[in-house]
């Protein structure tokens, strides 16, 4: 796979993410909680930044994005830990507003909107250390 569409998929990916998180909050009503607004700081710049890469043939691009994925990474998967109650609540950041561990979504029974987060954070990263190991 050639280097630049290793960059489609990941701008594809972010841009699915950030319309559905939209989509979530905006047309569902499902307020989001702390860890979702960290997530969305991580994930929603990811779409102008790699669009950018794409158009200026930026090899660099991976450099950029890799800090932010992976950041989002992290917060994804400390709120899965939180959800699937294998870190207590009590330690989550989620104490006024909405909780962090709310269920919102369970598509096939397992399918969840912090799964979707983690899912797609892992995505991008993974791509984008590809990118950085590919030569073209």
């Amino acid at each position: 796979m050639q280097k630049q569409t290793l960059l489609y998929l990941a701008w594809g990916a972010a841009l699915i993410a950030t319309a559905g998180s939209l989509y979530f909050s905006e047309i569902r009503g499902f307020p989001p909680c702390v860890l979702c607004w960290y997530q969305r700081i991580s994930m929603y710049p990811l779409v102008a930044i790699l669009a950018v890469g794409i158009l200026r043939r930026d090899s660099g691009v991976a450099t950029y994005v890799l800090p932010l994925s992976l950041t989002g990474f992290v917060i994804s998967v400390y709120q899965n830990l939180l959800y699937y109650n294998i870190v207590p609540e009590s330690v989550a950041p989620c104490v006024t507003g909405i909780s962090c561990t709310t269920v919102f979504i369970e598509w096939l029974g397992f399918i969840t909107i912090p799964l979707l987060s983690l899912s797609g954070f892992a995505l991008i990263s993974t791509l984008m250390i590809i990118h950085l190991k590919r030569r073209e």
